[in-house]
């Protein structure tokens, strides 16, 4: 009934949700709005509008001190508007939005030189934090930009638009107030899987993932990115001001793994799991023909292999995927690495609402976008690999406006009880074994030999590797060597820092299936968005499927992929982009501040303004709200 009713008030509804911005916007250009006061504010987040030039309009109005919302009489770009900014050094990570409109998110790798303090903390080391007072899940449309930090004080804190940002855990925090619900290694601390011994504190917090189990209470997962890897959990509880409380503290144990490499980003899956990924670096650059190295005795610090700690020489084959934390609420969660979703520097993996469908993002240069789907839903633990084969849109190559159809190419399939036999086929290499000129592990040899269908390994004088030479032919290298079987079947591995991806569960739900699960409006179709920090490099040298102009370039953008009925990617189209690089620039002036600045993470809010955070040039980077709707 809901969806007939509205079906006759469609037009009006968007209309109405557009002029929230897109007309406060041409109300800032003709300057009228600026003498009206609050609608004054309204205009600047129209100011919002064509790209800087209305910053020139905030000041023909001024807009009751909205013109210093840019400080220097500029506004932030169409559709933006700049909830926060986070210390210098910092980069804004782990953004996770509660159901309850709770907005987590991280100040990653501040300067240790920040010295300014607020509430008796200072921004000097990893904080994970929540802003307080808001409920984001209703948030209202005419936000004033938060201020481009100015003085010594602003530049070292959290500034925000709405809300009090409030720090839950600091590097190396005990919390020695809980007693034996404290944590005695600290916060961030990882330690050996052999030596149990302390390796690093880690500065470095990035995904937040909330696992409600009250009201106003529950569990915040957080990956922490370093070698090895590392994740939080704290049990926290809201009052009735909305200000948390953490009640108990741990880092959760990958010993049953093998631990974990450079965890960074991640999601939580539809049915209440946290995913978390593992970016260790795993040596698969897609323009190398050289095979990989890691037991050379002359360098073991290849890709930081050596910090793991594991017994003997560690397995790279067992790094490198997406791990379920299972039983998350439990005293003790349990942990499975997902081989079947494939090896390859994970940014995050997204679950539709099938529960079956994953994508993942590839955060490196030549990366690939994958598609995983689980013969059952909500077992990730057997199902098909594939990846995404892109086209250009005929003749445009700007980043603003040039859009790709998608393809997807089936690489195979499998389960993590099998690959996990593959993989343990490498346990005992250490450098005893390496032979200069030779690889111990999957050569190139072997991917083509894959690739094109053979019948078995090619032989060691054939370039094949001693584990599987002369052997029958298996599916481990799509899921062992993932970017490599990719490219050589013909996807597209030419991504460049393809970062967060993203959905609005609800939001796809409705739009696939026309449950009515969004308040006020009808969703008839929905999108996963993608933040890409950089656009340069394989994305811009005129060759193979993405072929793009340097316009944008390091300033990156966002994207969004349309779904449709199966919960298939079928577009790739851009959203928003950074402003023209300036090469002839330094430092933060190569990309302008009141646009985006190498957007890293990504999530899409339930009336489907999207939240931006920002891993850029910017002395301080910013966390965006944008909406698409104004474009």
């Amino acid at each position: 009934m809901k969806r007939l009713a509205y079906s006759l008030i469609a037009c009006a509804v968007t209309l109405a949700l557009t002029a929230c911005d897109g007309d406060d916007g041409a109300q800032g250009l003709k300057g009228e709005q600026g003498a009206q006061g609050e609608q004054g504010l309204s205009g600047s987040d129209g100011q919002n509008g064509n790209n800087g030039v209305d910053g020139q309009d905030g000041n023909n109005g001024n807009n009751g001190n909205d013109g210093a919302d840019g400080q220097d009489g500029k506004s932030a770009g169409a559709g933006l508007v700049r909830i926060a900014t986070v210390p210098n050094g910092a980069e804004v990570t782990g953004l996770f939005l509660t159901q309850k409109g709770d907005l987590f998110f991280n100040v990653q790798h501040p300067a240790d030189s920040n010295s300014v303090e607020i509430n008796g903390k200072m921004f000097n080391k990893g904080t994970v934090g929540v802003l307080t007072g808001v409920d984001f899940n209703n948030l209202p449309s005419n936000i004033v930009n938060s201020p481009v930090p100015k003085s010594t004080e602003e530049t070292q804190i959290v500034m925000s638009a709405i809300g009090q940002y409030q720090v839950l855990g600091q590097t190396g925090d005990i919390f020695s107030d809980l007693g034996e619900n404290g944590l005695a290694g600290g916060l961030g601390v990882h330690y050996g899987i052999n030596s149990k011994q302390e390796i690093i504190k880690n500065d470095n917090p990035d995904f937040n993932g909330f696992i409600a189990t009250s009201d106003n209470e529950g569990f915040l997962f957080t990956n922490w990115e370093s070698y090895p890897g590392g994740m939080s959990r704290l049990k926290m509880s809201k009052d009735t001001k909305g200000t948390w409380s953490v009640t108990e503290a741990m880092m959760v144990d990958f010993d049953s793994v093998q631990g974990t490499a450079a965890n960074c980003f991640g999601s939580v899956s539809p049915w209440g799991t946290p995913l978390t990924s593992e970016e260790w670096i795993v040596n698969s650059r897609v323009d190398t023909t050289t095979d990989a190295s890691w037991n050379d005795p002359a360098n073991t610090r290849t890709d930081g292999i050596e910090a793991l700690v594991s017994p003997d020489f560690p397995n790279p084959y067992r790094y490198g995927y997406i791990a379920e934390i299972k039983n998350p609420t439990t005293e003790s969660p349990d942990v499975v690495k997902h081989f079947t979703i494939g090896r390859y520097e994970h940014e995050n993996s997204v679950v539709m609402p099938d529960r079956r469908t994953v994508y993942s993002s590839q955060d490196d240069t030549g990366g690939v976008l994958f598609k995983f789907i689980a013969d059952q839903p909500e077992d990730l633990s057997s199902g098909t690999l594939y990846g995404a084969k892109l086209k250009q849109d005929e003749g445009l190559n700007d980043p603003a406006v040039t859009g790709f159809d998608i393809e997807w190419v089936e690489l195979a399939t499998g389960s993590n009880a099998n690959i996990e036999t593959w993989v343990a086929q490498y346990d005992n290499i250490s450098t005893a074994d390496f032979v200069d000129g030779k690889t111990s592990y999957i050569s190139m040899a072997d991917v083509q030999a894959w690739a094109d269908g053979k019948a078995t390994y090619p032989t060691e004088a054939e370039g094949g590797s001693p584990v599987t030479a002369g052997k029958p032919m298996d599916d481990r290298v799509a899921f062992l060597e993932s970017r490599q079987a990719a490219r050589l079947k013909g996807a597209t591995a030419e991504w460049r820092k393809l970062e967060g991806i993203s959905i609005n569960h609800d939001r796809v739900l409705e739009a696939v299936t026309g449950q009515d699960l969004i308040a006020n409006e009808i969703v008839d179709k929905a999108y996963m968005y993608i933040g890409i920090a950089d656009l340069d490099n394989t994305m811009i040298d005129g060759e193979g499927d993405i072929q793009l102009s340097n316009r944008v370039k390091d300033c990156g953008g966002v994207y969004r992929a349309s779904i449709d009925n199966s919960y298939n990617l079928t577009r790739i189209e851009p959203v928003v982009m950074g402003a023209t690089y300036r090469s002839s620039l330094t430092g933060a002036e190569r990309c302008d501040v009141n646009q985006l600045s190498q957007p890293d993470n990504v999530i899409v809010m339930n009336d489907g303004r999207i939240i931006i955070g920002e891993d850029g040039f910017q002395e301080n980077n910013t966390l965006w709200l944008y909406d698409p709707k104004s474009k």
